[in-house]
């Protein structure tokens, strides 16, 4: 056995299992999500639960589609669910799907009417739901509760064979119409739906809510120990309710419930995700703003921090927001360890070294410098950079009248450019607007590798590139996509706190030329800039990732 030496709550319910030999030695679990949208950042939270407690007892984890809902999944949320998670380094026991089990489900739903604990109720949908009363508010029983067995098992037959138009009928557990748990008040197994299924077709007109589904579909895969979300906690009675009735060969599977991750500046809600999809909001389920697994993949957040952060909050019982600061710091983190450094200028100003030397031609001589690809990292080696006479720098190195303990370029003022020479302007080119366009600079040729031979110092080192050999770049900026900490917490609406600045994109920016082809998705630390991810091979578009900045430990400096 690898068990892990880390603990907590469910971990501690395995071992007693374990202990007390209740699944004889195995250890399953399950991932079941439904394929009505694009994982997110909470369910990577459930993946690594799930999947980490079976590494941690030598289990295994399958991948259960819960698609018992026809009007809402496709074959591309299937998919996109299966390959997120291998992205995030996992590979499930078996991939199966809720609707493998249908005949199964059907069949029990069958043993319970037979057994007096199911009936069809012929009411609408409208009327179960305020028959079920509330909490402090008694529930009214269907006048069809006590309906023969040998009627329920035909309707429930003429609604299969799809006699009866939707809503007109269902299949109602028979438990308790006044328990104080709302989930055991009679709840719906069954509904009419006239859909086409994904996976089975038109062969069912008839489809298992979840909660029949769930726990049934997890008996019959041998699911040891069943993980969710806090907010099925009080669906458990009712999971072992149904487990209890039904005659199974096996030990019953054990729901244990945690808390679920959530961000701030984030919604992790799949309707308001759909609608920000749907209205345009964003360009689709993989834009790097949102929250999603494919967004964050697109990004550049790697796989390996996000599975790192999920560990790091732990398992729980107690639902909590965690600062989105937190989550991007191991993924800088992990960043400043991989990603290659580059020089990537996104708001260029042209510098001109005047006297830079020129061949025979009259073409500026082209000056080579080795810079390291990761200074962390000896084993990612070096590569040259080209340097003339005429360069791109950032707009804010330089300004022809700067404030106070400004030490980047200025008239007059001495300034390293990284790896290469040290300079001085000397004069500016304005537009007719008195733009700054060009900015004029002496260099100090003797100090080729950004030292001077007199030990001088200088207290600012800038990034530059070769305008001659520039790679032109679209790069897009990312600012938080809801404005608040917590999204609708102050309207009752998260999309009222959209923001409408989160992304800038710009596209006269200059890369060196190292950056001509790149594999897409690979990270890229731009020197002084911040993390970024390439797009694609041909686009030349690049995403911010993080910034260089560790918000997160500034934050905690803070609240010290």
């Amino acid at each position: 056995m690898a068990e892990a030496s880390r603990s907590d709550f469910i971990r501690e319910v395995v071992r007693a299992d374990l202990a007390a030999d209740t699944y004889g030695g195995k250890v399953q679990t399950r991932f079941p999500p439904e394929p009505n949208g694009y994982l997110h950042i909470g369910h990577a939270k459930a993946i690594v639960t799930d999947f980490g407690i079976a590494e941690d007892f030598d289990g295994v984890c399958n991948l259960r589609l819960d698609d018992t809902n026809p009007g809402t999944e496709n074959p591309e949320f299937v998919q996109s669910i299966r390959d997120d998670i291998a992205w995030l380094g996992y590979t499930p026991g078996r991939i199966v799907h809720a609707s493998d089990y249908f005949e199964q489900l059907y069949e029990w739903a069958l043993f319970l009417i037979k057994e007096g604990k199911a009936y069809v109720d012929d009411q609408d949908p409208e009327t179960i739901s305020a028959q079920r009363g509330g909490f402090g508010k008694p529930g009214v029983e269907s006048p069809f509760r006590d309906r023969p067995a040998e009627e329920s098992l035909d309707l429930l037959a003429r609604m299969r064979d799809g006699e009866f138009p939707d809503g007109s009928r269902c299949l109602r557990a028979r438990i308790d119409m006044q328990n104080e748990n709302m989930w055991l008040r009679d709840p719906v197994m069954y509904r009419i739906r006239h859909m086409s299924h994904h996976a089975t077709g038109d062969s069912w007109c008839i489809y298992p809510t979840y909660d029949w589904a769930h726990g049934q579909s997890d008996a019959i895969e041998g699911v040891t120990h069943s993980l969710c979300s806090l907010e099925f906690n009080s669906h458990r009675p009712l999971y072992e309710w149904f487990l209890d009735q039904l005659p199974l060969s096996a030990p019953a599977p054990k729901q244990r419930e945690f808390a679920r991750l959530e961000l701030t500046h984030t919604i992790t809600s799949k309707r308001r995700l759909r609608k920000l999809v749907e209205d345009g909001v964003v360009d689709g389920w993989d834009d790097p703003r949102m929250p999603t697994l494919r967004g964050m993949r697109r990004r550049g957040y790697p796989a390996s921090a996000i599975r790192a952060f999920c560990d790091a909050v732990g398992t729980t019982r107690n639902n909590s927001t965690k600062a989105i600061e937190e989550f991007e710091s191991f993924v800088r983190r992990d960043l400043n360890g991989s990603a290659n450094r580059r020089m990537a200028v996104l708001h260029p100003l042209r510098l001109v070294l005047d006297g830079w030397p020129t061949d025979e031609d009259g073409n500026p001589v082209v000056d080579w410098f080795e810079l390291p690809n990761n200074p962390g990292d000896e084993q990612a080696g070096t590569r040259k950079v080209p340097f003339t006479g005429t360069l791109w720098i950032e707009q804010d190195d330089f300004r022809e009248d700067p404030p106070r303990k400004y030490f980047r370029l200025s008239p007059g003022r001495e300034v390293r450019l990284r790896g290469a020479y040290l300079v001085t302007a000397t004069d500016v080119v304005k537009d007719e607007q008195g733009n700054v366009v060009e900015v004029h600079a002496s260099y100090d040729p003797d100090s080729r590798g950004g030292n001077a031979p007199d030990g001088r110092k200088v207290k600012s080192t800038m990034h530059w590139v070769s305008a001659q050999h520039a790679v032109d770049a679209t790069v897009c900026m990312y600012d938080r996509l809801f404005t608040a900490e917590i999204p609708g917490e102050r309207t009752g609406e998260a999309l009222d706190d959209l923001n409408p600045q989160s992304r800038e994109v710009l596209t006269e920016c200059k890369l060196e030329p190292t950056l001509a082809r790149i594999e897409p998705g690979a990270s890229i630390q731009f020197e002084r800039l911040g993390y970024f991810v390439s797009d694609t091979e041909t686009a030349k578009l690049f995403h911010q990732t993080v910034g260089l900045r560790d918000e997160w430990a500034q934050l905690q400096k803070r609240k010290g």
